[in-house]
């Protein structure tokens, strides 16, 4: 997908709360979410030595916070210049769940580029659809087992 100039901001974003927040070995990636209606919202990654939450869902849960329900961007930014990051295998899989059409920001700084969050969690397992009671859904959760 092409990035449009909505893409290069949300970047931007990211970008400037990981050179304002980013400081120490607590915090050293930052992520910026749009909602379809144009809001942004923000978050850094909590690193703690029992593990702790990306960037990614931290940012999904300030935007949860203020009531949103569809996410369309996402992009996670390292500190110290380390430009775009790509979402974890979890943070892939949170994403897929939540917001299973998001588009994410993904490559290196000079050929950045936008890929359906379904391209990088391809087989994906839906956790829905493996619940013997029909369980609890996931806002945005597919039913079926169409991967």
């Amino acid at each position: 997908m092409t990035m449009r100039d909505t893409d290069r901001a949300l970047v931007q974003a990211a970008t400037a709360v990981a050179k304002l927040r980013c400081r120490s070995d607590n915090h050293t990636v930052a992520a910026a979410a749009r909602t379809t209606d144009g809001r942004v919202f923000t978050g850094v990654n909590v690193y703690h030595f029992t593990g702790g939450p990306c960037a990614e869902v931290v940012a999904v849960g300030a935007a949860a916070t203020q009531g949103v329900t569809e996410l369309e961007t996402i992009v996670a930014v390292g500190d110290r210049g380390r430009g775009v990051i790509p979402p974890c295998g979890r943070c892939r899989q949170v994403l897929r769940d939540y917001f299973p059409t998001v588009r994410v920001i993904v490559g290196p700084m000079d050929a950045l580029r936008v890929v359906h969050v379904a391209e990088l969690l391809p087989e994906t397992y839906v956790w829905a659809d493996q619940q013997l009671d029909g369980g609890p859904s996931l806002p945005g959760a597919r039913t079926g087992g169409d991967g």
